[in-house]
């Protein structure tokens, strides 16, 4: 491949785009349950065949996973609680933001209930 410039351009450069959609989707998935950091660090991997800063954040990135985890498994169980509600918070504001709940209102019957209308997509 190196003997081929052009192909190893382009090459890189559907590494830098598969990389970061992988990387973008990883952080849109962080606050809600599944595997948003495993995404995260996927795609930071995928830059990181390539590019060598991305190696340096892939680094930088899990030092300061493990030290989020470990802190929060040293706390007790309130800041533990309260942990979890925010990541609730988070997801129940998006849920919102994104007219989630709207629509199933409609699906029940409680149009009348006008708040559950998102201030930007209703």
């Amino acid at each position: 491949m190196d003997e081929r410039p052009t192909a190893r351009r382009t090459w890189r450069i559907g590494i830098g785009v598969l990389g970061t959609l992988v990387l973008v989707g990883g952080l849109v998935a962080i606050p809600y349950p599944g595997p948003g950091w495993a995404i995260v660090f996927v795609g930071l991997a995928i830059l990181a065949s390539e590019f060598a800063w991305a190696q340096k954040v892939l680094h930088f990135a899990k030092g300061k996973y493990d030290a989020w985890t470990d802190w929060l498994g040293r706390q007790n169980l309130l800041v533990k609680l309260l942990v979890l509600a925010a990541t609730g918070l988070i997801v129940l504001a998006t849920l919102w933001l994104l007219n989630a709940f709207w629509l199933v209102a409609g699906w029940v019957g409680l149009q009348e209930w006008t708040w559950l209308q998102s201030p930007i997509l209703g």
